[in-house]
């Protein structure tokens, strides 16, 4: 088995996971780690016992002996510049989601990409959860037949509102929903979208953050099919990370309902009252185990540069993505139906 040197931008909710799954994996041979919050490089540092830690990223891309690249940073305008960074510098690479700001900085990377034969994958991290998996399966395997329609309703609270809608100003559609509309296409494929229409709502957190509530959004796909989307960041804080997610698939020959809300669990205490522990999206650590699908991405990233195996998102997939959360947000500033056209698939044939 090959063992590969990774390098992690940014340790903190996120690359702190990947980190440790990292630090853990037999296929890590090396763990260099970068962070500018000193005290937060101390803390994975000792936690990892990562080979070098560093404040400035670019000494990661200067070592030759590194493989590849995750990049977790935040705000999200970083995505582009370290991704091509890293990229020109011989790294494969798993980018946190969003792939870019622009389609034309996702199509800059994609062929960049190519051009020098290296891996370049996002991290939406939802198709590895188990249960978005059984959903797969049941559609590949014929099991509900073929799709007809979807639902997928996402929920978090707006602890976490606030802290994405303070670093950017990018809408649920773009920093929530883009987890299911990876999702769902991934369970769609080979359809793809051709219009999308979509409606905000903006009652509690716009005076705070300029940012909307939730969005709601209905995809047409090439062959008549619908998906539906909402996604949203102001439940009360019932719990710091909490994610509820509720999906219906709906096929010629059945159906599949999934509930992913985290209320399998819960914790009732004099001191702090109910919680949902083991609810967050990327999950966490349990003891000696790891609740949640970021930790099996990472490993699997691990894998395909270990094998040179093409990782299961591919950028092209994400541009994609990218294209239908960008027609939901101008959809619902111009309050109408948005087409859009996907590797030469024309618009408006729906049927």
């Amino acid at each position: 088995m090959k063992e590969v040197s990774v390098g992690i931008i940014g340790t903190g909710w996120c690359g702190g996971i990947r980190a440790e799954a990292c630090a853990a994996s037999p296929f890590v041979r090396e763990l260099h780690i970068a962070e500018i919050r000193e005290d937060r490089l101390k803390e994975v540092a000792a936690k990892t016992k990562a080979m070098t830690a560093t404040a400035d990223y670019h000494r990661l891309l200067e070592n030759p002996a590194i493989d590849a690249i995750m990049i977790s940073a935040t705000p999200e305008t970083t995505h582009y510049p370290m991704a091509k960074e890293s990229l020109r510098a011989g790294k494969h690479v798993l980018l946190e989601k969003p792939i870019a700001l622009e389609l034309s900085e996702a199509d800059d990377l994609i062929a960049l990409a190519r051009s020098k034969r290296l891996l370049f994958t996002i991290g939406y991290s939802q198709r590895f959860n188990p249960k978005f998996a059984y959903v797969k399966r049941s559609i590949d395997d014929g099991t509900i037949g073929q799709p007809v329609s979807a639902l997928v309703s996402r929920h978090i609270t707006r602890n976490l509102g606030k802290k994405i809608g303070g670093r950017i100003k990018l809408s649920p559609a773009a920093m929530e929903a883009t987890h299911d509309i990876d999702f769902v296409l991934w369970c769609f494929a080979p359809r793809k979208p051709i219009r999308v229409y979509a409606q905000e709502v903006s009652k509690i957190m716009q005076t705070t953050h300029n940012v909307p509530d939730c969005a709601w959004i209905m995809v047409t796909l090439d062959d008549g099919c619908v998906f539906t989307i909402g996604a949203g960041w102001v439940l009360p804080p019932a719990y710091p990370n909490f994610a509820s997610t509720w999906i219906e698939m709906v096929g010629t020959e059945g159906a599949i309902m999934v509930d992913d809300t985290h209320r399998d669990v819960t914790l009732n205490t004099m001191k702090r009252s109910i919680e949902f522990p083991i609810s967050t999206m990327p999950g966490e650590k349990v003891g000696h185990v790891y609740a949640g699908p970021m930790e099996a991405e990472t490993i699997h990233f691990l894998e395909c540069v270990a094998t040179g195996k093409q990782p299961l998102v591919t950028p092209e997939h994400a541009r994609m993505v990218m294209q239908v959360y960008q027609a939901a947000d101008q959809s619902a500033e111009e309050g109408r139906p948005v087409d859009v056209v996907v590797e030469g698939v024309p618009a408006a044939v729906a049927r």
